[in-house]
C-alpha cells in the first residue's frame, strides 16, 4: 500500500514539475525568442516594372500568431492587385540586404516577433527608413521578444508591458483622430467595435501621432498569470492602438491591433492597413 502511495505521489510531482517546466519554457519563448539561424541568401526576385513593391515579412521567433498570418496573406495579395502594388511576402531574413530593401517602397512587419534579423540585416533596414523608406508593424511585432533598440525607439516609441489573460480577447469601440494625416482616415468610422487582444504598453508612444485609440477603461487590462503578479493595469482612458511618426527620411507606422484572423474579416481593420500602406508609398 506504502509503495502505490508512493509511486502516486512521485507521479503527481513529476508532472507538476513537468507543468511548471514547461510554463518556464513558454514564458522564456514569449519574452525572448528561441536562437535561430539567420537566413542571409539573397532571394530571387522578380519586380514588375512600374509597380510599387511591399515586402510583407512573417517571420517569428517567439510565440506565432499563426491564424491571423495565414488571414492576413489573401488580404495583402487582394490589395496589393486593387492597388496596382507587387506585393512580396517570405519568411526568409535574406532579403534584408541594402541592395534589395531599397527596390522596395515599404516593408510590414505582419506580427513578427523575437530575433528575426541578424546585426547586419538590423542595421540595414536602419539605414532604408532613415534613408526614404517605410516600416509598418502588425501586434505581434510590438511585443516585448525583439530585443533591438532602433526599432523598439522608431517604430514603437514604448514598451510592451502585457495584454489582457481574462478574457483574452475584449470588444470595444475604436475611435479615429481627426487631426492627423487623413490618408491614413480614409474611409474610417469616427469609431467601430472590434475584438481584439489589447496591448498594454508602459506608456503613450514618445514622438508620435496618434490615428486610433480605445477606452483603456472600458476593458478588464489586468494581464496577470501564475507567477506574474504586477500586470494588473492599464493605459487609462487614451490607449492608443494605431499611430506613426517619421525617421529621418522615412516613415513608420504600428497598429497593436491584429491577434486573430478574424480581424482580417473586419473591413476596417483591413481598411486602415490599406491606408497605412497607402500614406507609407506616398
Amino acid at each position: 500500500m506504502k509503495k502505490a502511495v508512493k509511486i502516486i505521489l512521485w507521479s503527481v510531482l513529476s508532472l507538476v514539475l513537468l507543468v511548471v517546466l514547461a510554463g518556464a519554457v513558454f514564458f522564456y519563448k514569449i519574452q525572448n525568442g528561441f536562437p535561430v539561424s539567420y537566413e542571409t541568401e539573397k532571394p530571387a526576385i522578380n519586380f514588375p516594372a512600374n509597380q510599387p513593391a511591399v515586402l510583407v515579412f512573417s517571420k517569428t521567433t517567439a510565440f506565432r500568431h499563426g491564424e491571423s498570418i495565414e488571414a492576413s496573406k489573401p488580404v495583402f495579395k487582394q490589395i496589393g492587385e486593387q492597388n496596382g502594388w507587387f506585393v512580396y511576402e517570405t519568411e526568409e531574413g535574406g532579403v534584408f540586404n541594402p541592395e534589395q530593401l531599397k527596390r522596395f517602397k515599404a516593408v510590414i512587419f505582419n506580427n513578427s516577433t523575437g530575433r528575426v534579423l541578424n546585426d547586419e540585416q538590423q542595421q540595414a533596414l536602419g539605414q532604408y527608413v532613415e534613408a526614404g523608406g517605410s516600416l509598418i508593424g502588425i501586434h505581434g511585432a510590438g511585443d516585448n521578444s525583439h530585443h533591438w533598440s532602433w526599432y523598439e525607439t522608431n517604430l514603437l516609441g514604448t514598451q510592451f508591458s502585457h495584454h489582457p489573460i481574462e478574457p483574452h480577447l475584449q470588444t470595444t469601440d475604436v475611435h479615429v483622430e481627426t487631426q492627423v494625416d487623413t490618408t491614413l482616415t480614409h474611409k474610417l468610422p469616427q469609431s467601430w467595435a472590434l475584438e481584439d487582444e489589447w496591448y498594454v504598453f508602459f506608456h503613450q508612444p514618445k514622438g508620435a501621432k496618434v490615428v486610433s485609440y480605445i477606452n483603456g477603461d472600458q476593458i478588464i487590462p489586468n494581464g496577470n498569470i501564475l507567477w506574474t503578479k504586477d500586470k494588473n493595469f492599464g493605459m487609462g482612458k487614451y490607449h492608443p492602438v494605431a499611430w506613426y511618426r517619421t525617421v529621418g527620411k522615412g516613415k513608420t507606422f504600428y497598429t497593436s491591433m491584429g491577434h486573430s484572423a478574424k480581424v482580417w474579416q473586419d473591413a476596417n481593420f483591413v481598411e486602415l492597413v490599406e491606408n497605412a500602406l497607402r500614406w507609407s508609398l506616398q
